[in-house]
């Protein structure tokens, strides 16, 4: 991951304090977007608006936002993991 990517901001959130953005960026050409996170899904495949690479999670990662996103997805914020992927 690249360096300038800040740590995920939220580890575990009560459902009322979930954090629905997040600014996702391209290990491959560094592009940043914010973008709205489902509540309830995970994403499993982001196409960079940049360079067009497909982002995938990386290992032991439930989606693209948590590899990739300055916020970890919902699902993990609530509960410490991902029980819906």
């Amino acid at each position: 991951m690249n360096a300038d990517v800040a740590l995920k901001d939220v580890a575990c959130a009560p459902p009322d304090e979930v954090v629905t953005r997040s600014l996702i960026q391209c290990p491959e050409c560094g592009h940043r977007r914010d973008e709205t996170m489902p509540e309830d899904a995970c994403i499993y495949y982001y196409e960079c608006t940049g360079c067009g690479k497909l982002l995938r999670p990386l290992s032991g990662d439930c989606c693209v936002f948590c590899s990739y996103g300055s916020v970890t997805c919902p699902p993990v914020q609530r509960d410490g993991n991902c029980d819906v992927c």
